[in-house]
């Protein structure tokens, strides 16, 4: 009889469920994310899996959307028999009371685990994410300082959810009427720090992290909390995972080196950008200088029905003979938070009542897909956590497996798909905010950047 999964997650966003899978399978522990819950013949087709998660889209929803969507994923989740269930949310915290509610969740989340506690780790020390006393600091890209998250260049102008306060409790406590406790960065430091552990009683409780030497006592703590019997309801980024496997690897329960093959060069890149990060924006015109082709996509006509497909076609057929002869080339929809696309995309949104993530990321998975017919041989790229989802599902993507390390949260994936334009693909998925400026390079070169 197969083994239950040591842990089910559920991505709150598509490019962060794929930085869990990567911390997963680097620690030797086979993983697969899927793009909606997988039947049992699904999951027979990837035999030693020990840890798999569905790749969601509940950082775009609102409360009573998540209210429908959530229980049977969850219920799902409690019947996999992992003793850790993780809701996956952004490392940033892209929340809000009407917008992608991490609080609406934890409370869905409890009505069906009931966990004594929920513990809740933010930070990730390998992404650039520092929550010290309660408090969240995040890297602009990896070459930036942290800024406190209330005053960081992205976060605090975030379109949909700006991010006013950096006390997680707080801002949390704005979303959920649970207790709010605080394991701080002196009580996981002291020597008695398991029992200081044992003695919280809050509902949901936040845990400090400002380095990786945090790790080993945060996932012992989380590991400490579930069983079997007993499974465990945790909220948090992938620094839930880097906790747990920094665990396991120091307890001898896991190989103690980083699995998965090393990052080879690729003969051609095909990317799709539909992020409006300034980190994106540094990354493309490096790439730019370096000798790739850009094409900037009339985002509005892409929104429109009746001008979706043609604006399409003519984007492809522009870039059809650069695609032919082997040029590496990155289809944008903005270079920055001041393109100013910005101000016509928002009014075509507005006319004709669609998210932005759902009518740019499926006219982009449409594109990505002609263009990797004209480019057969081509590596694929994706830029924009809330783009990403709707990108892979027109790509008619099913599941995805780890390859290799491209930048911390952005692994290189292998595609399962009926597709076979798809099918065994290489393709990246990135968050706006991930990568030092040379991302594209690394990607294309295969050499790990810093």
């Amino acid at each position: 009889m197969p083994r239950a999964p040591q842990l089910a997650f559920y991505g709150d966003d598509f490019t962060g469920s794929t930085d869990v899978m990567e911390a997963l399978a680097r620690a030797g522990l086979r993983t697969a994310l899927f793009l909606a819950p997988p039947t049992p013949a699904q999951l027979r087709r990837f035999p030693g899996l020990r840890a798999f998660g569905i790749a969601g889209t509940s950082r775009s929803m609102s409360p009573r959307e998540m209210e429908r969507a959530l229980p049977p994923v969850f219920r799902a989740r409690r019947e996999s028999g992992a003793p850790l269930v993780h809701y996956k949310m952004c490392s940033t915290f892209d929340s809000s009371p009407s917008v992608g509610s991490i609080g609406r969740a934890i409370d869905l989340g409890q009505e069906i685990f009931k966990s004594p506690l929920v513990p809740l780790l933010v930070g990730a020390p390998v992404l650039g994410r520092y929550c010290v006393f309660g408090n969240l600091f995040a890297r602009s890209g990896l070459d930036s300082e942290p800024a406190r998250l209330d005053r960081h260049p992205t976060m605090s102008r975030h379109p949909t959810t700006p991010m006013d306060e950096a006390d997680l409790r707080v801002h949390l406590a704005k979303q959920t009427k649970r207790s709010i406790g605080l394991f701080d960065l002196l009580k996981l430091e002291a020597a008695d720090y398991r029992g200081r552990f044992a003695k919280v009683r809050d509902e949901i409780v936040l845990l400090d992290v400002l380095n990786d030497g945090n790790l080993p006592r945060l996932g012992e703590l989380i590991a400490s909390r579930a069983s079997r019997r007993h499974q465990l309801f945790c909220v948090g980024s992938s620094g839930v995972e880097y906790a747990l496997t920094a665990h396991w690897r120091a307890s001898g329960g896991i190989p103690a080196a980083p699995q998965g093959a090393k990052l080879g060069a690729a003969r051609q890149l095909v990317c799709v950008s539909g992020s409006c990060s300034p980190v994106t924006a540094r990354q493309i015109a490096w790439a730019e200088r370096s000798g790739f082709a850009v094409a900037a996509l009339d985002t509005a006509a892409l929104i429109r029905p009746r001008t979706a497909r043609a604006a399409m076609d003519d984007a492809l057929s522009s870039a059809e003979p650069q695609l032919r002869d082997g040029k590496n080339i990155i289809f944008h929809t903005a270079l920055g938070p001041d393109d100013t696309r910005l101000a016509s995309t928002r009014a075509a949104l507005k006319a004709t009542r669609k998210n932005s993530a759902d009518a740019l990321g499926t006219s982009l998975g449409r594109l990505l897909r002609a263009a990797l017919e004209v480019a057969p041989q081509a590596r694929a790229a994706v830029t924009g956590g809330d783009t990403s989802a709707f990108v892979a599902h027109a790509l008619d993507i099913e599941a995805l497996e780890f390859a290799a390390p491209v930048a911390p949260g952005s692994p290189l994936c292998h595609a399962h798909s009926a597709d076979a334009t798809i099918h065994g693909r290489e393709i990246v998925f990135k968050g706006g905010q991930v990568g030092h400026d040379d991302f594209f390079g690394t990607l294309l070169h295969g050499s790990i950047s810093k």
